[in-house]
C-alpha cells in the first residue's frame, strides 16, 4: 500500500508566497515522476510542475519564474515553491506519483494525494 499526502496550503494574499510539501510512503521501490497538479472550480485538473528521478523539471507557462519544484529521491518527497501568488493560482493543489514501482511487484502505479486547498486573495 502507497499513500501520498500533501501539506502546507493556506490563504495567503496576492504577491505571497506558500511552500507546498508532499511525501509518498509505503512499500516503494522507486518513484519515477513527481508532481504538483491543480484544479480551479469548474475547471479541468491541469499539471504545475513536475520533477523527474533525474533531477528534470517541467513547469506550465502560467508558473514559470514564480514557482519552483523540488525533490528528494532518498525520502520520496517533493515541494513546491509558490513565489508572487496571484488569485488566478487559487485551486486545490494535488501531488501525484507516477511510475512507482512497488517491491514485489513488476507493475508501475500512479498514486495521488487528497488535496490541499491554496486560495490567493486580490
Amino acid at each position: 500500500q502507497v499513500t501520498v499526502m500533501e501539506s502546507g496550503g493556506g490563504l495567503v494574499q496576492a504577491g505571497g508566497s506558500l511552500r507546498l510539501s508532499c511525501a509518498a510512503s509505503g512499500a516503494i521501490f522507486s518513484i519515477n515522476t513527481m508532481g504538483w497538479y491543480r484544479q480551479a472550480p469548474g475547471q479541468q485538473r491541469e499539471m504545475v510542475a513536475e520533477i523527474h528521478s533525474n533531477g528534470t523539471a517541467n513547469y506550465a507557462d502560467s508558473v514559470k519564474g514564480r514557482f519552483s519544484i523540488s525533490r528528494d529521491n532518498a525520502k520520496n518527497t517533493v515541494a513546491l515553491q509558490m513565489n508572487s501568488l496571484q488569485p488566478e493560482d487559487t485551486a486545490v493543489y494535488y501531488c501525484a506519483a507516477g511510475g512507482v514501482k512497488v517491491y514485489l511487484s513488476g507493475i508501475y502505479y500512479d498514486f495521488w494525494g487528497q488535496g490541499t486547498q491554496v486560495t490567493v486573495s486580490s
